[in-house]
């Protein structure tokens, strides 16, 4: 090997070197970029959410719909609220309503708590909830943070369908 072939080796090693370290940085770099706004985490939004104006003073119902535009399945599994210590998550399977521990948030999909279906019960009442008053729930999941949401309270036969989308 001559003198300028040794030189030029000399002057490449470091150029591919330097190209491979920049090739692996930049790599890194997509990857942690692809990672920020997806990180594979749900992403939770509550709309729609009501309490009709409860006929017994010790007991309600409250409904509401939990959108998930994320790409991971999430559960909702507990609900606090000032109005009742005690609030449990039912499930409407035919004609009859069961206590469950969560309820599936589908990934892309959503949760509808309806009249007739899935449902919140609001037991033991503190104080019984007057057309126009806001309820504030604590919405928990298995994987997203909590979510703080208001209910307003309706008339006792409200339905979403029949109030022109309110």
């Amino acid at each position: 090997m001559n003198r300028r072939t040794a030189s030029m080796k000399r002057r490449t090693a470091p150029t591919k070197r330097r190209t491979a370290v920049a090739a692996a940085l930049a790599a890194t770099a997509a990857l942690t970029l692809a990672g920020c706004g997806g990180d594979g985490a749900p992403e939770l939004k509550v709309s729609g959410a009501y309490m009709p104006q409860p006929v017994m003073k010790d007991m309600a119902g409250g409904f509401l719909v939990i959108k998930n535009t994320g790409d991971t399945a999430d559960k909702l599994t507990s609900v606090t609220s000032d109005l009742s210590d005690d609030v449990t998550i039912h499930r409407t399977v035919g004609a009859k309503m069961e206590q469950v521990k969560s309820l599936d948030i589908p990934a892309n999909g959503e949760l509808k708590l309806s009249r007739g279906g899935n449902h919140l019960m609001f037991m033991a009442l503190k104080k019984k909830p007057e057309n126009g008053d806001k309820v504030s729930v604590e919405l928990h999941f298995e994987k997203a943070k909590p979510i703080k949401a208001e209910m307003p309270v309706k008339a006792t036969n409200y339905s979403p369908q029949h109030a022109g989308h309110q």
